[in-house]
């Protein structure tokens, strides 16, 4: 065979494997895969859209969820490596369940978004959330690649073409090896299931102190500030300014009820504020700064009544009535990016009395913010 037909022969097998997303990258260790994105866990989880904790884990527990590998699963999760065409256990699966990652159980792909792609390995149009699956440039085979990973163990999966089905036109090319199968029915572990979240909204006067107040609450997983119970969509700080939207500027408030009660959040907004103040809290004047209390369902409405009623009757407010509107929440709109963590960016002090707050509901801080 002739040097030059050989050469040809070559490059014509590496850009066919190149297509099909098998090209064969030089194979990395742990260490070179997690030095710029593995970091420990944030001190507040990362919670995606679907409810489940995608905090990146530490170097130290990926090696200790990894031991339970087979020698190649852990070659394509750990070393990123690529097992062969058609030869993965799960490229003709069809049956209704949902793939996780064989590492840590992180959710990542369903089957109603499987298809045949012809490639070899097993493809999918769209993934299980956005937030479950990180894609990161990869350029060790000469050209740019676009890898696929677990967000939560940074485990290999593959990688992303623009050349999927509609309605995304993206292919998201699997190993078997680095997937586990859950058919619907079957019992998912406790590391595939959402965490038992819930969402409480509240509103007094300027979100930032209500905000960092929140923050400090263990058990309490984000907070967000932003405009809610108004007349118009997507509002602007300028606008609710105005205050003629109808908006309050509240927070909206993710939390595990395993960990704090929505009854102690409540009393512990209660005491965090003034809630005898119409439209206004310390300085600042308007609608928007009004007290109130968004609740998500029949049992959150009830326990907030019940619990103003409590604080109404007790000494502290003898003589002053609470005007804090308990009703069912309306669509809370995030608020702008410089809004979000105000106080710990910027260090300033807000009209919250944290210490109070805390007292009152029988909570033990993080840390102790700022008030005045």
């Amino acid at each position: 065979m002739r040097p030059s037909f050989m050469i040809t022969l070559f490059i014509a097998a590496t850009l066919a494997m190149i297509g099909l997303g098998l090209a064969a990258a030089p194979e990395r260790t742990p260490q070179d895969r997690n030095a710029s994105t593995m970091t420990d866990r944030d001190a507040k989880k990362q919670i995606s859209s679907a409810g489940f904790d995608v905090s990146p884990l530490s170097r130290e527990k990926v090696e200790t969820l990894a031991q339970k590998l087979t020698p190649e699963q852990y070659r394509i999760t750990q070393n990123a490596g690529t097992e062969r065409a058609f030869c993965g256990t799960l490229l003709d699966n069809k049956k209704d369940g949902m793939y996780v990652c064989v590492v840590c159980g992180l959710p990542l792909f369903k089957s109603e978004h499987k298809f045949i792609s012809g490639t070899g390995w097993p493809s999918f149009f769209n993934p299980f959330d956005a937030a479950h699956v990180a894609e990161i440039r990869d350029d060790t085979i000469g050209m740019s690649r676009v890898e696929i990973n677990c967000a939560r163990c940074n485990g290999h999966l593959g990688h992303v073409f623009p050349d999927g089905p509609p309605p995304t036109g993206r292919r998201f090319c699997l190993n078997s090896e680095s997937l586990e199968f859950f058919e619907n029915g079957q019992e998912i572990p406790v590391e595939s299931r959402p965490l038992p979240i819930e969402t409480g909204y509240f509103a007094g006067g300027c979100f930032w102190g209500v905000e960092y107040g929140f923050q400090q609450i263990p058990g309490v997983i984000s907070v967000e500030s932003g405009y809610q119970q108004g007349r118009i969509d997507n509002p602007t700080y300028k606008q609710i300014c105005n205050g003629d939207t109808g908006h309050a500027e509240s927070v909206k408030v993710v939390f595990d009820p395993t960990k704090i009660s929505y009854e102690k959040l409540v009393r512990f907004f209660l005491h965090l504020h003034d809630p005898t103040q119409m439209n206004r809290q310390g300085p600042d004047f308007g609608t928007q700064y009004r007290s109130g209390i968004y609740t998500v369902g029949a049992e959150q409405l009830a326990t907030a009544q019940r619990v103003k009623a409590e604080v109404q009757s007790a000494t502290l407010f003898s003589g002053r009535q609470i005007v804090t509107e308990v009703e069912p929440t309306k669509t809370f709109w995030a608020a702008e990016d410089y809004h979000q963590n105000y106080i710990e960016n910027t260090g300033r002090s807000c009209h919250v009395t944290l210490p109070a707050a805390f007292k009152a509901a029988d909570i033990q801080p993080v840390t102790m913010g700022k008030s005045k």
